[in-house]
């Protein structure tokens, strides 16, 4: 098990360093005239608005606003993303993967006066379709989730997943 999470751990710390070198050696890999910021839509488990902010070319934090309707509630999550894979580069696009850890906080609405507040962990994955000659992105995205709920009758850890789609306008 040790020797398990030791790779693990390794892997994500080495992966970003070889995103970088990719990048790094292809100028034009995120656009000149687009920018760091991007807003947009979210559909799934939430749907809302989806927003994202490139810290470096292989990293950003991105976040959600929503509504969760197999939750029943409203949904916000914010995460930190790192690209440790390539998976295409052509000259009208990039095929990054990303993944990273976030949190999440939901107000599950259990009927009219029934209301859990939770507070989560979560580990995120997706795929981006970032395109180089227009200021947009696409992106499908998986997420479990461990959360804690806050009420007397309802409280306690629970496991929860989203799955969600959308694009970003950047600016």
């Amino acid at each position: 098990m040790r020797v398990a999470l030791v790779t693990i751990v390794i892997a994500l710390l080495a992966t970003p360093a070889l995103a970088e070198d990719e990048i790094g050696t292809d100028d034009s890999v995120r656009s000149a005239d687009k920018g760091t910021f991007g807003i947009g839509i979210i559909l799934g488990e939430p749907t809302g608005i989806s927003a994202r902010l490139y810290l470096s070319d292989d990293t950003a934090v991105q976040a959600a606003v929503g509504f969760a309707f197999i939750g029943d509630g409203l949904h916000a999550h914010a995460d930190y993303v790192i690209h440790p894979l390539i998976l295409q580069t052509r000259d009208s696009f990039v095929l990054p993967v990303y993944v990273g850890p976030g949190v999440r906080i939901i107000n599950y609405e259990r009927g009219r006066d029934n209301h859990v507040f939770t507070l989560g962990i979560r580990a995120v994955g997706g795929l981006l379709f970032d395109f180089k000659t227009v200021p947009l992105d696409a992106f499908v995205e998986i997420a479990g989730v461990i959360e804690f709920g806050f009420a007397d009758d309802d409280g306690g850890f629970g496991l929860s997943f989203n799955a969600a789609a959308g694009a970003r306008y950047y600016f």
